[in-house]
C-alpha cells in the first residue's frame, strides 16, 4: 500500500512541476476563505483522487480541494486525508518548498503518511512505527535525534506575525531556528535535522495528517498545547488547535 501511495504522490508531483515550470498555465485565484489556489492544486487533486479510488474504492477521500459535506463524513472510521499541494504560497513564491500530502486515517489516528516535495526531489513516508526518506534513488530509514542546542523549525509564511511563537521562543532557552514552508517542518523533525516544531496559528487537518503520521513513525510526538494528540475523528470544522512536534 505504501509504495502505491508513493507512486501516486509522484504522479501528482509530475503534474505540479509541469505547471510550475510553465508560466502559461501558472494561474492563481482565491477560495472563499481568501487563501490562494492554483491550477496545480486542482490538477493534483484530480490525479490523487482518481488514483485512490482505484487503489481502495471502499475508502472515502477528504481532499482540501473538494471536502465532503459534514453529513457525508460524520461517521467515517477510515478515510484518506489529502492536501494535493501543501504550501501553495511557497509554490507561488517559487521557492520549491511545497509538497503533496497523503495520509490514511483510522479511528482518528494517522497510520500512514506520504509527503513528496517534487521541486526538491525528496519523499518522506511513514507506516506504523517506521519512517523513510527517499532521495536520489536511495531510500533510508529515518528517526528523531536529540541535539544541543535544539534546532527549532518554524513556518516560513507565518512566523513573522505570530507573537505567541515569539514569546515561546524567548522562554525556550538556547536554540537555533530554521524557517521552512509546507509540511516539510514535520519531516525535519522526523529525520533528526530539527528537534522541535511549535505551531500556535491555526492549521487544517489536511495540513498535518501526513506529517503527523511520518513524525510519529520516526519516534516523535505530536501534541496540542493541552498535551493531547491531534485527533482526526471527523468533526464539522477542519481546523486544528495549535500543536508541537517534539522528541518528548
Amino acid at each position: 500500500m505504501l509504495n502505491k501511495i508513493c507512486q501516486l504522490s509522484y504522479d501528482a508531483g509530475d503534474i505540479i512541476m509541469r505547471i510550475y515550470k510553465d508560466n502559461q498555465f501558472f494561474s492563481i485565484s482565491q477560495k472563499v476563505d481568501h487563501s490562494p489556489v492554483t491550477l496545480a492544486d486542482i490538477e493534483a487533486h484530480k490525479v490523487i483522487t482518481k488514483g485512490l479510488k482505484k487503489i481502495s474504492p471502499e475508502i472515502p477521500i477528504l481532499s482540501e480541494e473538494d471536502p465532503p459535506f459534514w453529513e457525508q463524513r460524520r461517521y467515517w472510521k477510515t478515510y484518506w486525508l489529502v492536501d494535493p499541494l501543501d504550501g501553495t504560497k511557497e509554490f507561488i513564491k517559487r521557492n520549491g518548498e511545497f509538497t503533496v500530502n497523503i495520509a490514511l486515517i483510522e479511528e482518528g489516528k494517522p497510520v500512514l503518511g506520504v509527503i513528496h516535495a517534487p521541486a526538491l526531489g525528496v519523499t518522506y513516508m511513514g507506516n506504523v512505527d517506521k519512517a523513510w526518506k527517499q532521495q536520489d534513488g536511495h531510500k533510508t530509514q529515518i528517526q528523531v535525534r536529540e541535539a544541543r542546542p535544539p534546532l527549532v523549525v518554524i513556518s516560513r509564511s507565518h512566523a513573522d506575525v505570530d507573537t505567541e511563537l515569539k514569546d515561546y521562543l524567548k522562554r525556550l532557552g538556547t536554540h537555533q531556528t530554521i524557517a521552512l514552508g509546507s509540511s516539510l517542518k514535520f519531516c525535519f523533525v522526523a529525520e533528526g535535522k530539527a528537534q522541535l516544531y511549535p505551531r500556535f496559528g491555526s492549521t487544517n487537518i489536511w495540513d498535518t495528517g501526513a506529517g503527523h503520521a511520518i513524525a510519529v513513525a520516526a519516534g516523535a510526538h505530536v501534541y496540542d498545547w493541552q498535551g493531547k494528540t491531534l485527533d482526526y475523528t471527523p468533526k464539522k470544522s477542519f481546523l486544528n488547535l495549535g500543536f508541537r512536534v517534539s522528541l518528548f
